[in-house]
């Protein structure tokens, strides 16, 4: 964006904190605000019909939530750590994007991003074993924060837990944890506080590629 543009949505961001588990907005709910993410990890997720949850991605700092063209939120977002945001009222937004059209576009784009979030998981619950659909996460983690910070890094933060990815990976939390511990004991990955270190990329890459 030109620093016009940034500087127009400067003006109209309100800054929101939310603390770990605490909502930024509920499915079904009314559309009252737009999200940009500045720092932290924010959970989304879907009730399903029998009352489970389907959890769809995980938005990190740089995405945009809530951009749907419908009158109420797709879906769920809670903060997983601490989390700040730039928040945008919807009737600030609706009218900045008609007097802006080519912002518009932009913003757009970014919201394009959520449906690619719910795209990578149907590919990622696909016909693979439970240490492909690990390992295939680990791997987009880490292209995602190397985005975000400008360079590649083996240490992938994973603030959210063993239910959460299994939740998100169609496993369950057994599964999930004995894949984490399997893989440890391969060397492709070691366990370290917050995260995991990559051992083994060539590996994880030959993996997920197959």
């Amino acid at each position: 964006m030109s620093s016009d543009e940034l500087a127009v949505l400067a003006s109209l961001a309100q800054k929101a904190e939310f603390a770990p588990k605490k909502a930024l907005f509920l499915q079904g709910d009314r559309v009252v605000s737009v999200f940009n993410i500045t720092s932290g990890v924010v959970r989304l997720y879907k009730l399903l019909a029998d009352g489970r949850r389907q959890v769809i991605g995980f938005a990190l700092p740089g995405d945009f939530l809530g951009l749907a063209r419908g009158d109420a939120y797709d879906f769920s977002a809670d903060a997983v750590d601490h989390v700040s945001a730039c928040a945008f009222s919807r009737a600030d937004y609706t009218a900045l994007a008609d007097a802006k059209p080519n912002l518009l576009r932009q913003l757009y784009d970014f919201a394009a991003h959520e449906l690619a979030l719910a795209q990578d998981q149907m590919v990622l619950l696909g016909r693979r074993t439970a240490e492909e659909k690990v390992i295939c996460f680990l791997l987009r983690l880490q292209e995602r924060w190397a985005r975000i910070e400008g360079n590649a890094s083996v240490m992938v933060p994973l603030p959210m837990n063993r239910q959460d990815i299994a939740d998100f990976l169609g496993l369950t939390i057994e599964t999930v944890s004995r894949t984490f511990t399997r893989l440890a004991r391969d060397k492709t990955i070691l366990n370290v506080s917050h995260g995991v270190r990559l051992m083994n990329p060539d590996r994880m890459a030959r993996i997920a590629a197959a």
